[in-house]
């Protein structure tokens, strides 16, 4: 698939499941995505008054979370593609009035911002969906300042026999199915699963942050290797 055609698709497939996204997350992750990131959360240790970016920011909840960390003296920007996603995570916005948190339509590819403007980089569930992962990877490197911390959580390749096979059979068949009966979108989840079992394991993931120019890199497992956390230090 041309990178044009992943970009073009991945827009589409994102504008026609924004409403459905955050109970579909629920449903296929067993709630655990929000363990997940709040475990994530306690690892950041995230400083009052500091700035933040969390690309490919989706529905909004992890900029929302960031945004209650980094307190009214600091600054949160969620930046994504889809300007139905965009719309969810601007109500969830003001409803809990967060002045702090800027939300805006842009490219994890081609980042609007200058270099070394961040304290703290996130990205969750939404590397796997980009057209090339070692330029949004650079792209985060050079947006954070020297000392800061890029965060990545996603979806991964589990290693134990058995249940990674048991968790290839739930990702490529039972995911799209949940998708056409609860959120009537066969073809985008199918797509989204499709995405998520083609995606780097978590040691080739390590070493393309290593590439990308991070100094340190540390990765933790969740839930058997569904899905991981990359840590890394510029």
């Amino acid at each position: 698939m041309s990178e044009q055609t992943k970009a073009e698709r991945v827009h589409q497939v994102f504008e026609k499941i924004s409403d459905q996204y955050d109970s579909m997350n629920s449903v296929i992750t067993f709630r655990r995505h929000i363990a997940w990131r709040h475990d994530v959360m306690k690892r950041m240790n995230v400083k009052e008054g500091s700035k933040a970016l969390d690309v490919c920011t989706g529905t909004g909840d992890w900029a929302i979370a960031l945004a209650k960390a980094v307190g009214t003296h600091g600054e949160v920007i969620g930046l994504d593609f889809s300007q139905n996603m965009l719309k969810i995570a601007q109500d969830k916005q003001e409803q809990q009035a967060l002045k702090q948190l800027t939300l805006i339509q842009g490219n994890a590819m081609e980042l609007p911002f200058e270099d070394d403007s961040f304290d703290y980089v996130t990205i969750g569930f939404g590397l796997r969906n980009v057209p090339d992962y070692s330029t949004v990877l650079r792209e985060m490197y050079r947006v954070t300042k020297p000392g800061g911390q890029v965060f990545c959580l996603e979806t991964s390749q589990p290693t134990l026999f058995g249940y990674r096979q048991a968790s290839l059979f739930y990702v490529r068949y039972i995911m799209p199915l949940l998708g056409k009966f609860i959120a009537k979108s066969y073809d985008e989840y199918s797509w989204l699963q499709e995405s998520a079992r083609h995606f780097p394991n978590k040691s080739v993931l390590k070493q393309m942050f290593l590439e990308a120019g991070f100094s340190k890199v540390d990765v933790k497992s969740y839930s058997g290797g569904v899905a991981a956390m990359h840590k890394a230090i510029k």
